[in-house]
């Protein structure tokens, strides 16, 4: 079901060079969105655009979560933490960039969306992921280091938690900001912290002790 659409929706990340390596184009055509959406929108899964699934949250458009992914530079075996779960997308894809032996945690603070992604996590076989109920902003201290850190919602500064959580060498990617914010990348190596901004991006507000 909707395999053709997928392969399209890939097709066009490529060409629009959104979707740069091999490694994220193939976790984008083995990962279903349509499973991840919710019914009433199944028609709209495969189109690059964000998609309500209640609760004033979003799944992200396609491009933003493969710039994401890609900025990151995911490796097999790594580490990851989410910071904003929503239906469980972002998740799925990353389960497959890390591979078996990475794991992905991922901290959702509405109840009801963890318990969605987990169902719909467990339909797509992803064991590597865990879904936590929290306030993101603090991070998940439980697993730290994080070779990798994303949020998938604006905040106004890089949270302190988030920055302690990040393993040296580590990535942390972040649209700071209000609902108009600036992606933003921040490398840890050798004790020392760079950031480079990636250019401008929309999603919904980072709620907790840390965010808006």
């Amino acid at each position: 079901m909707f395999e053709q659409e997928r392969e399209h929706l890939v097709f066009h990340l490529c060409r629009e060079g959104y979707i740069k390596t091999d490694v994220v184009k193939q976790a984008f055509l083995t990962v279903p969105r349509d499973i991840f959406v919710p019914e009433s929108l199944w028609n709209y899964s495969y189109v690059d655009t964000p998609l309500d699934i209640g609760h004033g949250q979003t799944i992200s458009a396609p491009h933003m979560v493969a710039i994401m992914c890609e900025a990151l530079d995911i490796q097999k075996g790594q580490h990851i933490l989410e910071i904003g779960t929503g239906s469980g997308y972002h998740a799925a894809i990353v389960a497959q960039l890390v591979g078996q032996t990475g794991k992905v945690y991922t901290i959702e603070r509405f109840d009801v969306l963890a318990t969605q992604a987990k169902q719909n996590l467990a339909t797509m076989h992803c064991p590597n992921v865990i879904v936590e109920v929290g306030d993101g902003s603090c991070g998940l201290p439980a697993y730290q280091p994080y070779d990798r850190i994303y949020v998938t919602c604006a905040a106004p500064s890089i949270p302190e938690p988030l920055i302690h959580q990040l393993g040296d060498p580590g990535k942390l990617l972040i649209p700071l900001g209000d609902m108009y914010c600036e992606l933003t990348l921040l490398r840890k190596e050798n004790h020392r912290q760079t950031r480079q901004h990636l250019g401008g991006c929309v999603f919904v507000p980072l709620v907790g002790k840390y965010g808006h």
